[in-house]
């Protein structure tokens, strides 16, 4: 039987503890009045809502990572925490040292309450350690008995755990963040100017929707863009076109782009774009072709022989066969080869396709192309036949049309019929994604070379809207 004083002062020492040691009759009564025995005859122990003893023991001598408690232990604050609370001694019992516990066989301690070895007791009390407040997730899971369940900390009122910002991530806010600078246009545009910078009224408008087609036009692709501009009918606008958005691809964005003549015998954007100082065209590609096979030699330079550039327009053209003495046609092969060369030298392709569109290298192009411009004029015949096309290539199994097409309308004299225009716009509509009216321009209906920087403004915001378009359709 354990020894205890005899006249010994119950109350407690100023340490909060008591001198006399706890009798085994006293410890056994007390577990048996806070819980019944498990069925492997360990006691059970029981989560004690308060107490003056919150403290939990670990034990010097055994693994310091392990649960003196018994049960799974977690790491909290570089100390591991048992799963279930010991029990708190209630104030009204008689106070002593803490009691002996025996080691299991696995090195956890034996839980509180169980009846001390007088073999294998420690020859003092373990050290004591003050109790870490739990966080709401930890005490959620003792409550509902789960401790190892998971826990979401939004449900509890905690934030969830976010991503630090990175560098690129800053600067990818701070690019979102950024707005239009004030106005340049009009009498806005004046009153900053005449105030030396301090008052700056914002844009209006029309300066607004300007800067942001530019932004539209200038964004990054992640590969190479092919646009092809189709309508089988002659006088459809296509090559003037096609020139036009050459000339806003390649002055708003700053070059890579590049205007094809996939015209499978002879066409006219050769004759439609700037001259150069040689006549080089697809055919004598073709026949040059071998120079360009090793991806390690060939330089954009060496196309400078068969391209030609646009000057101030910042993108170059390459012109179809212009020999009277040829007799053969392009076909499929030869696309895919001069496809992808370019592809390896440009950002933008503009095709200009023929008129026939059972042509070989005609349905080599719509095949390959990431867009499909149908243009027109403002005509009945070339409307109807903008929607024949449309008709065929749906029936040929292409059925993405709606996404892969926009229309470009184009008056071809100052006075056009206006309800022919509107039905026109109506119609295209529910075939292409977008529709866009280009005014009438001397400049690209004269048939002559086109003079870039003569372009009215009115054209060239045009020609802007519609390439913002195609770019966001990209």
């Amino acid at each position: 039987m354990t020894r205890h004083r005899q006249n010994a002062d119950p109350s407690p020492a100023p340490d909060g503890t008591s001198d006399r040691l706890y009798r085994r009759e006293e410890l056994a009564s007390y577990a048996a009045a806070r819980g019944t025995s498990s069925a492997g005859g360990e006691p059970s122990v029981h989560q004690a809502p308060t107490g003056d003893l919150g403290d939990r023991l670990r034990d010097p001598l055994a693994d310091p990572l392990s649960d003196p408690l018994g049960g799974e232990s977690a790491t909290r604050n570089g100390w591991p925490q048992a799963a279930t609370e010991p029990p708190a001694v209630p104030a009204s019992a008689p106070r002593g040292p803490a009691p002996t516990w025996t080691p299991s066989t696995d090195g956890a301690g034996a839980r509180i309450g169980a009846t001390p070895s007088p073999a294998s007791a420690p020859t003092s009390a373990p050290p004591l350690r003050t109790a870490v407040p739990e966080p709401a997730a930890e005490q959620a899971a003792h409550a509902t008995g789960d401790p190892a369940g998971p826990v979401d900390p939004t449900a509890l009122g905690e934030p969830a755990a976010r991503r630090p910002m990175t560098a690129t991530d800053f600067l990818d806010r701070r690019e979102n963040d950024k707005q239009l600078g004030p106005a340049t246009w009009g009498w806005r545009g004046v009153v900053r100017r005449w105030s030396g910078g301090l008052i700056k009224p914002t844009m209006n408008a029309k300066e607004e929707a300007y800067e942001l087609a530019r932004r539209s036009i200038q964004r990054d692709f992640d590969g190479p863009r092919t646009i092809a501009f189709i309508n089988p009918k002659g006088g459809a606008a296509k090559t003037t076109g096609v020139l036009a958005a050459g000339y806003t691809f390649g002055t708003v964005r700053g070059g890579g782009v590049v205007a094809w003549d996939n015209n499978e015998t002879r066409g006219t954007l050769g004759i439609r774009g700037a001259r150069s100082s040689h006549r080089n065209t697809t055919r004598e590609l073709l026949e040059d072709l071998g120079r360009f096979k090793d991806v390690y030699q060939s330089r954009i330079g060496d196309l400078g022989a068969f391209v030609r550039s646009q000057g101030d327009a910042h993108f170059d053209v390459l012109a179809s066969d212009e020999r009277p003495d040829v007799t053969g046609t392009i076909r499929a092969d030869d696309f895919v080869e001069v496809h992808g060369l370019l592809e390896r030298f440009y950002r933008v392709i503009l095709v200009d396709t023929g008129n026939n569109m059972r042509a070989e290298n005609w349905l080599a192009a719509a095949e390959a192309a990431d867009l499909l411009v149908v243009t027109s004029t403002v005509r009945e015949d070339t409307g109807y036949s903008g929607l024949w096309m449309l008709d065929a290539l749906q029936d040929a199994g292409m059925h993405d049309l709606k996404r892969k097409c926009v229309t470009v309308l184009s008056d071809p004299s100052v006075q056009v019929d206006g309800r022919l225009a509107d039905d026109l716009v109506s119609v295209y509509e529910q075939r292409t994604r977008g529709v866009y009216r280009v005014p009438y321009d001397p400049c690209l209906v004269s048939g002559s070379v086109v003079p870039y920087a003569q372009l009215s403004k009115a054209t060239r915001m045009s020609w802007l809207a519609a390439c913002a378009g195609m770019a966001d359709a990209l």
